[in-house]
């Protein structure tokens, strides 16, 4: 391996013998080293090939600016994801955890703490997830000595749940797909109770991040049953029967049966949405 670009004495851009870039991690690996030297391969602890170009690009940027220690750490967690999960994550996810646990170190530093609008639903459709963001707690706290709230579990469940949905189109055609059907749910919304929708709204961004999980858990046909669900939608079919009619219509649109863990979900988010 050869050296392209030197980031600091334990990481650098190189190229391999087949030609491709690569970035190496390694205690020492770059002390006294310059572009064009050879690559001790004794000394290489941590390999990175992103085979997409723009992800690549983008993680070569966040070298310049994130803390060598967090790239590790991220490569660690992710690298235990995909063992535990046991699926295809998108290139980015190197890009996007790793930016985002730096940055949610500086804001725990701050004293500050952001909430997860979300948890509770990534709690409950993607518990594999979520038990991956706990470890992950656990592997900062041994790293950096700083133990994050249970919060941003939920937002690294997030960047995993999210790289596994862009991992999981086939074509950029399939992505247009699940976007062209978002908008017709979206419609069908906005006409059943004559209203335009505030995409701005926490309500609103909630809904298509819920539509996005739903066809995700379509694609990989997963099925959630829970015991208490049908008690929930009984409820809410005669509290919120507009909305529980709505969600019908998108069912037939659908053409598919819910379960009725959909169909609690959906009207809640239907409810919530149109709400002023």
């Amino acid at each position: 391996m050869i050296i392209k670009k030197v980031f600091n004495n334990n990481v650098v851009l190189a190229k391999n013998s087949s030609k491709h870039e690569i970035v190496v991690m390694g205690c020492g690996i770059a002390f006294k080293k310059k572009v064009g030297d050879e690559i001790d391969e004794n000394l290489v602890q941590k390999t990175f090939i992103l085979k997409q170009k723009e992800a690549s690009e983008k993680f070569k940027l966040l070298l310049e600016d994130v803390p060598v220690e967090h790239v590790s750490l991220c490569y660690d967690i992710i690298e235990y994801a995909k063992n535990i999960l046991n699926v295809k994550l998108n290139d980015y996810i190197y890009v996007t955890l790793t930016d985002h646990i730096s940055n949610a170190l500086k804001v725990f530093e701050e004293g500050l703490n952001c909430p997860n609008v979300l948890i509770w639903e990534i709690k409950k459709f993607y518990p594999k997830e979520f038990a991956v963001g706990l470890k992950a707690l656990d592997f900062i706290e041994s790293e950096v000595g700083k133990r994050l709230p249970e919060n941003e579990a939920g937002n690294i469940a997030l960047h995993l749940i999210n790289a596994q949905i862009n991992s999981s189109y086939d074509n950029v055609e399939d992505m247009l797909n699940i976007t062209e059907m978002i908008m017709d749910i979206l419609n069908i919304v906005k006409y059943t109770y004559n209203i335009e929708l505030d995409d701005k709204s926490l309500s609103y961004e909630r809904f298509i991040t819920h539509l996005r999980f739903f066809f995700k858990r379509l694609n990989r046909k997963e099925k959630i049953e829970s015991e208490e669900d049908d008690f929930l939608l009984k409820q809410v079919k005669v509290k919120y029967k507009k909305a529980y009619n709505c969600m019908l219509k998108i069912e037939k649109y659908l053409e598919k049966e819910l379960n009725d863990e959909e169909k609690l979900y959906l009207t809640l988010h239907i409810q919530r949405i149109t709400q002023r």
